[in-house]
């Protein structure tokens, strides 16, 4: 047995501690271990991503003995830090205060926060220091070897599996997966890696879709819908390319790094389309011991040039096909259970509508937390409870009464450009709308280094009904531009 399995034996212990009142220690470490392109493509973002995971100290307020600790290459102004405080312990935010804290990596390069810190050994010193001998464990946003890394250095499991795994949550390798837990998907062949087989794939998947139109091409090691791009595969006046007509198509519109990328592999996949369209999500976790337990599901909100870049999400998923959703997850988690997978697991779905009703086909695995994860942490710290898969909601351990949510990562516009994140607490809590325990709705926000470049937020709104949910969302945006003018 190697250090890491050694060490990821005491994670189960680790785990149990989580929400009591012992003196324990939570390290969060959203590291977006991502290809080299992506990383490039989204390194003015990363603080903003890796601040989402602040809202994970919000645990704070149910959990009185824990200590929050979020590694990120930018420090948070102090507002937003005093912010997530009185959110979570309106009657003694200074005590929450001092509980929820920043590690520091100044590093603004395109690589996740594990590499840079382990460019640090001396902020590796200061972290096991800050841990101080208490019971920890680091909650990863994925794990690779970087991360299992970061765990010896500081003695502290990790709540994810062997970093061997990851590759399973890749296009081709899921694909493999979902049919092997017998989970719908859609036509399409796996394993390509240039444009003729992508031709060649597409001639073969017509044999089951004669009527086949248009395609997408997932590189097999993306996410957030940035390595996929969609083609046609006829002509103008919608003749069927030939598979010689098909390559010279994709050679000649395909971007020439997507062609690049697409030699380590990817699938061929139907573009689903219909009517009724609908990109549900579903949202588990392995336990030591392997359990599975689905912790929510989700309607994904995706948007971007190709439509397929995730921007947001409302929760839960339709009651018409959410029991079928938490279904397929599971299966597919224990799935990854059996391998020995541990921590998140994401799974993608497109649900169209026929005569014969929903059909849901699953399109993407993570075997790491996702876009919809820290939306899914403000619900469960703010109001503590569980997702009743059966009965398709979030039930509050208070009342058992539901709540819903309406989420977004890209709220605002250029208006928004360089808002001090204080100016967009303070429109959103004297407008009333900020999330309140005792009612146990509200709004909570989040990605706030997103207004210095592109004058986005993030924004999560909590309601007891989906109508109210939707209504706080869309209340944000005219108290926000308020403030902008009163500003300026």
């Amino acid at each position: 047995m190697g250090a890491y399995e050694r060490l990821q034996e005491g994670l189960g212990g680790r785990l149990e501690v989580q929400g009591s009142t012992m003196e324990h220690v939570v390290v969060v470490l959203p590291s977006h271990t991502m290809p080299p392109r992506l990383l490039l493509h989204n390194a003015s973002q990363l603080p903003a991503l890796e601040h989402r995971a602040l809202l994970d100290g919000l645990q704070v307020a149910h959990s009185t003995g824990v200590e929050v600790i979020v590694v990120t290459s930018a420090a948070p102004p102090e507002a937003v830090l005093t912010y997530y405080a009185r959110l979570a312990c309106p009657n003694s935010p200074e005590q929450a205060r001092r509980r929820i804290s920043c590690m520091v990596v100044p590093d603004d390069g395109a690589r996740g926060i594990a590499a840079k810190l382990l460019d640090r050994p001396d902020l590796l010193t200061v972290l096991r220091e800050r841990i101080a001998g208490r019971p920890a464990v680091i909650e990863p946003w994925n794990v690779t070897p970087d991360e299992v890394a970061v765990a010896l250095a500081l003695d502290t499991p990790i709540n994810g599996g062997p970093s061997e795994l990851w590759p399973l949550g890749f296009k081709s390798a899921s694909r493999r997966l979902f049919r092997q837990a017998e989970v719908p998907v859609p036509v399409g062949v796996a394993a390509v890696h240039a444009s003729a087989e992508v031709a060649a794939a597409i001639t073969a998947m017509r044999h089951d879709r004669p009527l086949l139109d248009r395609v997408v091409v997932k590189l097999d090691n993306s996410g957030a819908g940035e390595g996929n791009w969609v083609t046609t595969t006829r002509d103008a006046p919608g003749r069927e390319l030939t598979t010689v007509e098909l390559t010279a198509h994709i050679e000649t519109h395909a971007p020439a790094w997507f062609l690049t990328d697409l030699a380590a592999g990817g699938v061929v996949e139907e573009l689903v389309t219909g009517q009724d369209l609908a990109s549900p999500s579903g949202q588990a976790e392995i336990r030591p011991g392997g359990q599975v337990v689905v912790l929510a599901t989700h309607e994904q909100v995706l948007g971007g040039a190709s439509g397929q870049v995730f921007t947001g999400s409302r929760f839960p998923a339709d009651s018409a096909y959410a029991a079928a959703l938490a279904q397929h997850t599971a299966a597919v988690a224990h799935r990854l259970a059996d391998q020995g997978a541990l921590g998140w697991v994401t799974v993608d779905f497109v649900a169209h509508r026929d005569t014969h009703g929903w059909e849901l086909v699953a399109v993407d695995l993570n075997l790491r937390k996702g876009g919809t994860t820290h939306s899914y942490a403000a619900l469960r710290h703010l109001v503590p409870g569980s997702y009743d898969a059966t009965r398709q909601r979030w039930v509050a351990d208070t009342d058992g009464s539901p709540r819903y949510y309406h989420s977004s990562d890209a709220a605002g516009g250029p208006g928004w450009i360089g808002m001090d994140p204080a100016d967009a607490v303070r429109a959103v809590t004297s407008s009333g709308l900020s999330f309140e325990g005792t009612r146990g709705s509200g709004v909570v926000l989040h990605m706030f280094p997103a207004l210095r470049g592109n004058g986005t937020i993030g924004v999560t709104a909590i309601g007891r009904s989906a109508s109210e949910a939707d209504e706080l969302f869309d209340a944000v945006p005219a108290v926000i531009d308020a403030r902008v003018r009163t500003a300026s």
